[in-house]
């Protein structure tokens, strides 16, 4: 007990913003060493390299055969939810907007780059001569694995410094790379919109983390916990963003022809749903049947969410549509009911909501897909197309879809471990005094970490009070 409460008055201790030495120090020596890294590892693929011309004659194939060609526009639609869809989301709040998009740009720009090297040693090294060999769906992959930090950021939005972010991230990625591998390959359970590596993994990881850095005084910033009417504008740019470009996201590395054409339109569908019953669920609580803002901008993407697990198996247009009308209810009854009581009871202070977006939805698309996956029957898929769907080739050949099933529970269950296990062990590392934390009275507030800040924000006040 003496020890324990040494170390927490240890971590209590009087919080100091400046950063001007250890966030240099951290990104020019972990950008170095990535360069190093990459030199010792990264090599192109047979499709990026110029080699290409002799493989395509060797396979007798056309350029137009060329990866790039199928998965470069996905790529860019989910680039573009990783950079700006993610980014404007957390700009809610009104005095922490730079930290939002800004952060979250150097979270996904550090994050991809480790998470090639991560994911590269777990699925695209080449035992012949060591290196990791990339081409444009690593890239993909890359965005994914930094998806999973992007979730768990919004847990600890406005009460952690940038330094802590780079520890969150460079922890985050060896986790998730770790989980999928074991989900994806050694389970060998399918997840092709990442309901369980992604969205389950991330919104438990920042919810652990988000528990161990419980603040008991966080009241003392209520008075910028909240939005004004351009920030709500620009986190619904965000919210739009998402929601256009996820049947991209769910679709972008399943298989080509109808498991990525099944994917998409299944996601489409299931996010039209979830809009519906968002809006009847937030008027219906509200007084005078106004809407919440808050509700529109995340309630509104769970079936998204809840759909990438089961997007490419034989889930029916109906059935889409049946996943995002409950997750529409369920994810704004979240955000209603369960935030203020984990907040109060739980003691897990959730900035953006993630356990109604991200960790409830993705638990939901878990058992969707172990459902569906149980209940495939050849009748429905076809003899081929049920191989062709969960890859039931070389060991996996004798696997019947009642065993998949399980398995994809079982894959559930590896995410929310490494999720919780993982969050804890970093949060613990995140409490040390060292990171350069904001104090209790100034959190969600860009004026410690950015220039200029106070200036811009007075300025922007004058001229409304003179409009």
């Amino acid at each position: 007990m003496g020890a324990a409460q040494s170390f927490r008055e240890l971590c209590d201790r009087t919080k100091n913003t400046n950063v001007r030495l250890s966030l240099p120090a951290v990104c020019i020596v972990w950008q170095t060493a990535m360069i190093i890294l990459f030199g010792v590892f990264i090599r192109y693929n047979e499709e990026s390299d110029t080699h290409w011309v002799e493989y395509r004659k060797e396979n007798n194939l056309s350029d137009i055969q060329n990866d790039f060609y199928f998965r470069y526009p996905s790529f860019q639609d989910v680039h573009v939810m990783i950079f700006v869809g993610f980014g404007f989301l957390m700009t809610f709040l009104q005095r922490y907007s730079f930290g939002a998009v800004g952060f979250n740009f150097l979270i996904a720009a550090f994050g991809l780059q480790w998470a090639l090297l991560m994911q590269g040693w777990f699925h695209s090294l080449d035992y012949t001569d060591g290196k990791i060999k990339i081409g444009v769906e690593n890239l993909i992959n890359a965005d994914f694995c930094v998806a999973g930090c992007l979730i768990a950021y919004g847990a600890v939005l406005g009460k952690v410094s940038p330094v802590q972010l780079l520890v969150l991230t460079l922890f985050g990625i060896t986790l998730f790379a770790v989980e999928e591998y074991i989900i994806l390959d050694l389970i060998h359970a399918k997840d092709a919109g990442g309901s369980m590596v992604i969205h389950t993994f991330g919104g438990y990881y920042g919810l652990s983390i988000s528990w161990m850095l419980y603040r008991p005084n966080l009241d003392q910033s209520n008075r910028l916990q909240s939005s004004v009417y351009h920030s709500d504008v620009f986190a619904m740019i965000g919210t739009l963003f998402l929601w256009m470009f996820w049947p991209s996201f769910n679709s972008a590395i399943t298989d080509h022809g109808d498991g990525q054409h099944r994917a998409a339109i299944n996601t489409y569908l299931a996010l039209a749903s979830t809009v519906l019953t968002t809006v009847a669920v937030s008027s219906l609580f509200q007084k005078h049947g106004k809407l919440d803002m808050v509700h529109i901008q995340n309630s509104t993407l769970a079936g998204g969410v809840a759909v990438g697990t089961a997007a490419e198996f034989m889930l029916m247009p109906y059935g889409s549509l049946i996943v995002g009308f409950c997750c529409g209810i369920i994810s704004t009854l979240g955000y209603i009911f369960l935030t203020p009581f984990m907040e109060k009871y739980l003691k897990i202070q959730d900035t953006c909501g993630i356990h109604n977006l991200h960790a409830m939805p993705g638990v939901i698309g878990g058992i969707v897909g172990a459902i569906t996956a149980a209940a495939a029957t050849e009748s429905v898929y076809g003899a081929e197309g049920l191989r062709n769907t969960f890859d039931f080739e070389g060991e996996f050949a004798d696997r019947s879809t009642s065993k998949q099933g399980g398995h994809q529970a079982a894959g559930l269950c590896v995410a929310i471990c490494f999720g919780v296990g993982g969050g804890i062990l970093v949060g613990f590392i995140l409490r040390l005094p060292i990171w350069g934390d904001p104090a209790d009275d100034n959190c969600f507030n860009d004026e410690p970490y950015w220039e200029n800040f106070p200036n811009i924000y007075l300025s922007w006040k004058l001229n409304s009070l003179q409009v």
